[in-house]
């Protein structure tokens, strides 16, 4: 049973939230607009686990990140699990500004809903429905904690300054702060190599980041899984352009875990710049 709840978990919750927790990049100035439509399979040790799609809008002045998926193949027999979620701002003088954040997500045995409202000071208000149990054991959250803070949806948009080339090492340069309803953390980033991808939509080089976590509160310390995440310094994310912009979303994320490696990975990925003030242009494929 103890195989079969870390499954369910893993339904539930790699699409929308490992996608989440691993892009969380902070804000950059933003050039250009362009639209993003993906689709992610999610595998444990190569066994397919589930699928998602990821739709990312960058217009003049606003921006909105909108992710579901669920579980399937093997583990759609033994477990449910399904998610979706999104994230939506302003962009005030080149710079990213959530406003609302909000991801459900649900098994066969619950459902979730957290939501977090933002401003430029970082987050102002937040809850979880059903309301959770208390855990007297977690670090307790701030008002300190959460100045600064970033929603995870927004973070998955990476945005690297400068008018050359975007795939570049300086991507990786961020440490973001990020609260996800329940955790303040930071993800710490360091740049590993430039790989080079093809899949529908895209074809070119991506940047590999490391990444490292390091909560600050609102987490029990003494869990094993997050003692895991802790001392895990094996996790990736590999970013890739959207045409018409500067911004990098996830192509790839893998979280090594003790039942095999998990990863999510684009199986579609296809940008393009966005008219001006009008609908993206799609390109056509072969």
């Amino acid at each position: 049973m103890g195989i079969i709840s870390a499954l369910r978990r893993i339904a539930g919750r790699l699409v929308v939230a490992a996608a989440a927790l691993a892009a969380a990049f902070g804000a950059a100035p933003v050039c250009a607009e362009g639209h993003l439509a993906a689709n992610y399979e999610v595998t444990l040790a190569g066994i397919p686990i589930g699928k998602g799609t990821w739709e990312i809008d960058i217009a003049d002045d606003q921006f909105s990140a909108l992710a579901s998926g669920g579980s399937s193949g093997l583990l759609s027999v033994i477990a449910s699990g399904k998610g979706n979620g999104g994230s939506q701002g302003r962009i005030v003088k080149g710079q990213l500004q959530p406003n609302a954040y909000a991801v459900t997500i649900s098994t066969d045995r619950k459902s979730e809903t957290v939501r977090i409202g933002l401003n430029p000071g970082g987050v102002k208000d937040f809850s979880i429905e059903p309301t959770p149990q208390e855990n007297p054991n977690r670090i307790p959250l701030t008002e300190a904690h959460l100045r600064g803070a970033s929603d995870p949806m927004t973070g998955s948009l990476v945005v690297v300054p400068g008018s050359g080339d975007s795939v570049v090492a300086e991507a990786c340069a961020n440490n973001p702060a990020i609260f996800d309803g329940r955790i303040r953390y930071d993800l710490k980033l360091a740049f590993k190599r430039i790989e080079n991808v093809k899949v529908e939509g895209y074809q070119g080089p991506v940047v590999v980041c490391g990444i490292s976590f390091a909560p600050l509160a609102g987490h029990d310390p003494g869990r094993v899984a997050i003692k895991y995440l802790i001392a895990q310094r094996q996790m990736e994310i590999w970013l890739a352009p959207i045409a018409g912009t500067r911004v990098l979303a996830p192509y790839r994320l893998t979280i090594p875990t003790p039942l095999g490696t998990g990863k999510l990975e684009a199986t579609r990925f296809v940008s393009a710049p966005r008219a001006a003030r009008g609908a993206a242009v799609v390109p056509r494929t072969q």
